[in-house]
């Protein structure tokens, strides 16, 4: 309708046509071996022309060329990118003022032509202000027999600049890593949405003068108004823009298809410019299929968002108070990583510790509880800079990554399991300063302590505690800076109850001074680093080919715990402890040559531990194959000890059991114990870094994220809704 109105204001406004608004010239030119042609546009001060998708309305600059009396078609290069204008009656368009150029190329088997008669240009255009005035103006271009030459005085343009506007045209992209775009059918009528998000937003820098995403016109799709919505916790702009589909106007019909598929691809085509200083780009995004459902979903999602047109100059105010928010999340996550199981045993080391050094100075004290610190920082600082890496080569990445890596698994069994051997007595050995690890005599040497605190971060990184989601959720998808702020405070509120004993000693009075008992204690903590390494023994076993390779883990632990008792009980003859400490070393060599510790295939679909519910492997093809019905998913890992928590206390239970069996629910589990950037991607679609992920898939496609925490009364509140 609005187009129906502009085209008849345009019929009205004839009366103004011999008003003079824009002036035209031309430029031919050879740049980089190709033959161009620069056609210019000078507007009146406040009037514009329109871009080729003109908006709500208007008419785009068009130009037609001919040799002689022969019409003939130049190739059209990229437009600049336009500028957005609401005009009276709200009316949303986009187009040009000032100077402004349009690009085509020269075929040079057109050249001789042109350069015996000429080129002749005919330009028309809608130029607006306060009323909207048809505009043309026809030049002819005399070409020399290289193919350049100049026609019209004004606007007078140098070649440099017009080199300058050629070189920053848009080019053609596939779509940046920061954004994703998705494509749905609207709740009503024959409408599509179409939905998308740029993570990593800085609002300072963004390009306000144009759509986050502005669409090409392309049949049969009528865009309307895109709407921004800002999420200042996580730096992210959410976007929608609403489609009428005119297929059904077309000869024969095109009806939008009831199952989501079209007949034949649809290409679309945008620009995207979200910030002036960057390059402008022309994005092709391909649309084989759309979601048949999930406006409801985006729509509850941005309702607690501010739309970005309402986020002004406090902005950077309002994004400093999320950050803030979400570093108190990463301090109180890491805090609460203390009581997390993987953590336990590391901790009690530091507690023993502790009380070791209860007789020595504040002074002393404090310094042994900061080479705990620095131990934490240090690993946390390392773990940043291999995010950081792994990020900027494009790797897929989440939290735990590490453990992913079967002879990182392996390295740290066996620290732990010596650590284990030398807590119970069978060996000690001096640190560079001179004192025993793991003896009661330790006072002075602080690298227990830091090596304490590198790995309580270790065993701490596969736990997600609550509070740690979203913070880690901030630092793997927003600026690198963030990445290492955020750890660091995870890493603060890790050490943070050592640090407060540190500087105040007398919290700890309640333990009991040093004395014989320690030696007792000593060996029950050893005792809790074996139950580590067998939480790290099971993670192996379900990552490798155990069955051919289990036999080598079993022997070079079984020998390395007798070379360690041979030289405490048997002897301590030097060549004989060499060979026994030989054989270990010689069967590691040996595993990891053949390939031992590469990760194992997927072992596919499970059975429940209990109740016998059925699992499929998940994909997102399963997830397609499962549409029509409702679709239960977890994303879990071996080395996960919040997901067999939630497993044991939810999944493995009779009432969810019942619940999948009442309302015929289908299982896909994502298993992530080994590295699959699938499901690394998906996660990351979801704004989720880590397990435990738990999603209910609707039978019209619908995804519903339940984040981190599972409860059946929320599985069956999704389950019955209306």
């Amino acid at each position: 309708m609005l187009r129906i109105l502009a085209i008849l204001f345009f019929s009205f406004s004839v009366f103004s046509a011999q008003e003079k608004r824009v002036d035209m010239s031309a430029t031919a030119f050879e740049h980089e071996g190709k033959k161009i042609l620069a056609i210019s546009l000078e507007n009146e001060k406040k009037w514009h022309t329109y871009w080729k998708n003109p908006g709500d309305a208007g008419l785009p600059v068009k130009f037609d060329f001919s040799v002689g009396s022969a019409p003939t078609k130049l190739k059209e290069l990229e437009w600049q990118p336009p500028k957005k204008y609401i005009e009276a009656g709200d009316i949303l368009t986009f187009g040009y003022e000032g100077t402004y150029h349009f690009f085509f190329e020269l075929n040079d088997s057109l050249i001789p032509s042109m350069s015996e008669n000429g080129l002749d240009i005919h330009g028309t255009w809608l130029v607006c202000k306060d009323i909207c005035i048809p505009g043309e103006q026809r030049l002819h271009l005399p070409l020399d027999a290289m193919g350049t030459g100049k026609a019209g005085s004004k606007p007078a343009v140098k070649l440099e600049e017009l080199r300058k506007a050629y070189a920053s045209l848009p080019s053609l992209s596939e779509v940046p890593k920061d954004l994703e775009i998705f494509l749905s059918k609207a709740a009503k009528g024959e409408k599509l949405l179409l939905q998308y998000t740029l993570k990593n937003v800085d609002l300072q820098k963004f390009n306000r003068d144009l759509n986050l995403l502005s669409p090409l016109l392309t049949s049969p799709l009528d865009y309307k108004r895109e709407k921004l919505y800002f999420d200042a916790s996580t730096n992210t702009l959410y976007g929608v823009l609403e489609i009428d589909w005119d297929g059904e106007y077309e000869e024969p019909p095109r009806p939008l298809p009831a199952d989501g598929v079209f007949k034949k691809p649809l290409e679309t085509r945008f620009l995207f410019w979200p910030y002036a200083d960057a390059h402008p780009l022309i994005i092709k995004k391909t649309f084989e299929q759309f979601a048949v459902g999930g406006q409801a979903a985006f729509d509850q999602f941005v309702a607690g968002l501010t739309p970005l047109d309402q986020v002004g100059s406090s902005a950077e105010s309002k994004a400093e108070q999320s950050i803030l928010l979400v570093l108190l999340f990463a301090f109180i996550g890491g805090l609460i990583l203390n009581l997390m199981p993987c953590v336990l045993p590391v901790i009690s080391l530091k507690l023993f510790g502790l009380i070791v050094h209860s007789n020595e100075s504040k002074k002393q004290i404090l310094k042994h509880n900061l080479a705990y610190t620095g131990g934490i920082l240090a690993s946390f600082w390392t773990l940043a800079a291999i995010v950081l890496g792994l990020k900027l080569s494009g790797e897929q990445i989440g939290w735990g990554f590490q453990l992913q890596s079967p002879l990182f698994v392996f390295i740290m069994m066996a620290v732990i399991f010596i650590l284990a051997l030398n807590m119970m007595g069978l060996f000690e050995f001096v640190t560079p300063g001179g004192n025993k690890l793991g003896n009661v005599e330790l006072k002075k040497g602080m690298s227990a302590d830091f090596v304490n605190g590198v790995l309580a971060t270790i065993l701490s990184t596969p736990c997600s505690a609550p509070f740690l989601g979203t913070a880690l959720t901030f630092a793997f998808t927003t600026s690198n800076f963030n990445i290492f702020l955020t750890l660091t405070f995870v890493g603060i509120g890790l050490a943070f109850p050592f640090i407060l004993t540190g500087m105040f000693p007398k919290l700890v009075s309640f333990l009991p001074k040093p004395g014989l008992w320690m030696d007792q204690l000593k060996k029950l903590l050893g005792l809790t680093l074996l139950l580590t390494f067998v939480w790290l023994y099971d993670i192996l076993s379900s990552q490798i080919d155990y069955g051919f390779f289990g036999i080598y883990v079993n022997a070079i632990f079984v020998m390395l715990f007798f070379a360690f008792f041979f030289r405490k009980s048997i002897s301590k003859n030097l060549a004989m402890n060499i060979i026994f400490f030989l054989i270990p070393a010689l069967l590691t060599v040996s595993m990891i040559k053949n390939k031992g510790l590469d990760p194992a295939p997927s072992k596919g679909a499970k059975t429940s531990s209990s109740h016998g519910l059925q699992w499929q492997p998940w994909s997102e093809q399963a997830m397609n194959d499962l549409k029509g019905q409702w679709v239960f998913i977890d994303f879990t890992a071996d080395w996960c000890l919040t997901c067999k928590v939630n497993e044991k206390l939810v999944l493995n239970t009779e009432e969810f059991s019942g619940l999948v069996e009442e309302k015929e629910v289908k299982l896909l589990l994502g298993d992530w114990t080994r590295r699959d950037d699938n499901i690394t991607k998906f996660l990351r679609k979801y704004d989720i870094v880590g397990v435990p992920a738990y999603f209910v898939q609707t039978p019209e496609g619908e995804i519903i994220s339940l984040g981190e925490v599972v409860s059946v009364g929320k599985v069956r509140k999704i389950l019955e809704r209306e």
